[in-house]
């Protein structure tokens, strides 16, 4: 098969589509024939070399895929070949073929094409899993979402609204303000023009940036608020203030996805077919698409990532 390797760490240049071994699937695990794959920030990460792959896991980037079960591995039950799924991976997506536990697999929702659903899973277990999972979001709460145009966090503004909860989010310029009021947010921020801060107190906070966004989200939180990390686009360091976070009682809380095991993402899916599969196939939750691009063009959809103009998740089709 083909995938698309790291050559070395550095810009998107260092993408190659390359021939590599098929992966054979492990006990509990099947392989999907790759329809597509979606871009994710993490991805980016790993080509710089700020995210490391764990352990065992495929070195080709690609956090979720959609496709057809080529194989099915000792000890799976409930699928079998040919059938079209959706995939949460630790890896390995940006290829013709990949192996993933059968825990991971979701069936395509209703009135969704199997080329976009490759767009769904890791946004989906990402904002299920910090939101309600670990942050507790509730009906008549207020969330703020920071990066509301990318795939998180559009997926962030709808799933926090068919909860019931009051949803603020920051967006870079008037068209992407516009655009995540029509998917439901309450309130658009655009950073470049405004503070977040000044809109707050918020309950829950989802972060994608880090850095100096640390200090300001502490401050802006309620009593009892919860922040919650999930990005690292403005570096690894950020100033706390613990007085302010003891007399409101707040938390933060720092996760990511890729590292948590199998029996973890199991559950987070299964909570996800649960929960939010309902949502989208009700048309609560929309997935938004920015562009589709060949696998082979994975450099030229990191680039257009990188550059920030994209609103909804890039895919990545196998022609």
């Amino acid at each position: 098969m083909k995938a698309v390797s790291i050559k070395e760490p550095g810009g998107p240049e260092v993408l190659e589509w390359i021939e590599v071994e098929d992966p054979l699937p492990a006990v509990g695990e099947v392989v999907i024939d790759v329809v597509a794959s979606a871009l994710n920030r993490a991805d980016v990460m790993q080509r710089w070399g700020l995210y490391p792959v764990p352990p065992g896991t495929s070195p080709y980037p690609g956090l979720e895929v959609s496709g057809r079960i080529g194989a099915v591995g000792e000890g799976v039950t409930g699928w079998q070949v040919g059938d079209e799924v959706c995939a949460l991976l630790t890896g390995g997506g940006y290829a013709q073929k990949v192996a993933v536990p059968a825990g991971q697999l979701l069936t395509v929702p209703k009135g969704i094409g199997l080329v976009e659903a490759a767009g769904l899973p890791e946004a989906v277990a990402t904002v299920w899993s910090n939101l309600v999972m670990t942050a507790g979001l509730t009906k008549g709460e207020t969330l703020l979402v920071h990066g509301g145009a990318g795939g998180v966090g559009t997926a962030a503004i709808q799933i926090a609204k068919a909860l019931g909860a009051r949803v603020v989010t920051t967006v870079g310029g008037p068209e992407k303000v516009a655009r995540a009021r029509e998917l439901g947010a309450d309130v658009a921020i655009d950073y470049r023009t405004q503070d977040f801060a000044e809109h707050g107190p918020y309950d829950v906070i989802l972060d994608v940036i880090g850095g100096d966004y640390l200090e300001r989200n502490v401050r802006s939180l309620a009593a009892d608020g919860r922040l919650v990390v999930i990005g690292l686009q403005n570096g690894l360091e950020g100033n706390l203030n613990l007085a302010e976070l003891v007399f409101k009682r707040a938390s933060v809380h720092g996760t990511t996805l890729r590292t948590r095991s199998a029996e973890q993402k199991a559950a987070i899916v299964a909570e996800v077919r649960k929960y939010v599969w309902p949502m989208i196939e009700s048309g609560a939750v929309r997935l938004l698409v920015d562009r589709t691009l060949p696998m082979a063009e994975a450099a030229e959809a990191h680039r257009l990532m990188e550059a920030g103009g994209h609103l909804g998740k890039i895919l990545l089709v196998n022609g």
